[in-house]
């Protein structure tokens, strides 16, 4: 089923962006949904099956690509409003469009399930390409820039992965075998070379943390998901980084079992702490909203290493956190879209009263803001939580306190903006031309919330057993 997924998804992506029918597009779009939706049902139903040799859908892998799927759905909605209410936007413009979405999205459910890290290096160079596209979908000297930081910043990333993937080869000399399977890495990981395995796994994050948006790599990911069109932003800034999760993960269920256990924590520990520092200082100075989405994904991204760093409890939190932070984050980038539509602007300081022109959408920002900052009852204050308890668990009490200080920051930073936004009046706007916004268009935010919520505090068994199995090689 992968290779015809695979085979599907870039004849459909071949076609958009060949076809320049308004209706034609409409009906791949809507034929790529449900292509989508029963790939995943597909391997759910496959489970812990491997396809085409470098394809397994394990738990980790499908957890990721149900989220995908139930993010991208909306997402292809989003995107049919954002480009109906564009003018500028040509029909080729829009043809290209679609065509790299849908190659994204097919990027990335490959990328999830392949068992083979030079498999996940493909899938990861082909997001990079689909990306670039949707940044540059505005064609102005912004994009352009946008665009040409992020392939110039990936493409380094990638060239870091693929060096990272030779000296993992060099570690495996000596062991009688060749395959950079993951489980065949796991079986061999006590015949490791560790000088090499060292080299390996720094250049490997290093690599990956362009699209986990982690420091030293972050900024392409701000700059990405400030110039792409919002619904592209959301996958950008959900799906696109567990992607980047993953492609860390993986080998450090490998790490996990060699005496470099201790060492990749504390390379783990470094990147997360100066990142969650990061995003408090451009948080405290942001004046772009769709920056300042991306810039708490940052913030999320670290309290994930953290979590993964700390061990024990923190595992289990940190993908439970990653599920739930795409479902909160991608309904804020939805949203933005309604935002934009009344201000045409995404500045704070031309933005406000919110609540007086958008009150359904104006309840989904108050109720993400709370979401995204892990108030109760926000299933991500369970996650974080969590989170702390691991560190707190692991004696790593002065990383806890700085944390604590710095989200205290954060939540300040965030919530004096979000508030500006719902109810602070903006001087000289002309409210006279205002399009009133379908509260209906709302809709898909408040499922994403209302499920972000139930799976944080009424977590159903199977998805809890899961998270439990994504672990299970890391409680050692």
């Amino acid at each position: 089923m992968t290779g015809i997924y695979l085979t599907g998804g870039i004849i459909i992506a071949g076609l958009l962006f060949a076809n320049r029918n308004v209706i034609i597009n409409n009906a791949l779009i809507i034929l790529f949904g449900l292509f989508q939706t029963v790939f995943t049902i597909f391997q759910c139903s496959n489970y812990r099956g491997t396809d085409l040799e470098y394809f397994t859908s394990d738990s980790l892998g499908l957890l990721f690509l149900i989220t995908l799927t139930v993010v991208s759905l909306p997402a292809l909605m989003h995107s049919y409003l954002y480009i109906k209410r564009s003018p500028e936007t040509s029909h080729h413009s829009r043809s290209i469009y679609f065509a790299a979405l849908v190659l994204l999205i097919t990027s990335i459910s490959a990328a999830y399930l392949a068992n083979h890290i030079a498999v996940v290096w493909i899938f990861t160079e082909l997001t990079t390409l689909s990306a670039s596209a949707l940044i540059y979908h505005h064609r102005n000297k912004l994009a352009l820039e946008g665009t040409w930081k992020y392939v110039f910043i990936c493409a380094i990333s990638i060239t870091f992965v693929f060096i990272g993937i030779l000296f993992l080869s060099l570690s495996l000399q000596g062991t009688g075998s060749e395959d950079l399977s993951y489980s065949n890495l796991m079986a061999k990981s006590d015949q490791l070379n560790p000088f090499w395995l060292r080299l390996a796994f720094l250049f490997i994050f290093t690599g990956f943390t362009a699209k986990l948006g982690l420091v030293p790599m972050y900024t392409a990911g701000v700059d990405a998901k400030d110039k792409a069109p919002a619904p592209a932003g959301a996958l950008l800034s959900s799906a696109l980084m567990n992607m980047g999760f993953i492609g860390i993960f993986r080998l450090y269920t490998v790490i996990a079992h060699t005496p470099l256990h201790h060492w990749a924590n504390i390379v783990i520990f470094v990147s997360a702490i100066l990142s969650i520092f990061v995003a408090t200082v451009y948080m405290t100075k942001v004046v772009n909203i769709k920056r300042m989405f991306a810039y708490s994904s940052i913030e999320h991204m670290g309290l994930v290493m953290l979590g993964i760093a700390a061990g024990g409890i923190g595992y289990y939190a940190a993908i439970l956190h990653l599920v739930l932070h795409a479902l909160v984050k991608s309904s804020l980038f939805f949203q933005f879209n309604q935002l934009y539509n009344v201000f045409q602007s995404k500045s704070i300081a031309y933005v406000g009263n919110y609540f007086k022109y958008n009150p359904t959408g104006a309840i989904v920002l108050l109720i993400a803001f709370i979401s995204a900052t892990a108030m109760p009852p926000s299933g991500l204050f369970v996650s974080e939580f969590l989170i702390f308890r691991a560190l707190f668990e692991g004696q790593y009490i002065f990383v806890l306190l700085l944390v604590l200080l710095l989200l205290t920051i954060i939540i300040w930073a965030f919530a004096k903006n979000i508030f500006k936004i719902l109810f602070t009046p903006v001087e000289g706007f002309d409210d006279s031309n205002v399009p009133r916004i379908n509260p209906w268009e709302s809709l898909t935010q408040y499922v994403l919330l209302f499920a972000a919520v139930w799976l944080g505090l009424n977590p159903p068994e199977i998805f809890v057993d899961m998270i439990r199995e994504s672990v299970m090689l890391l409680q050692i």
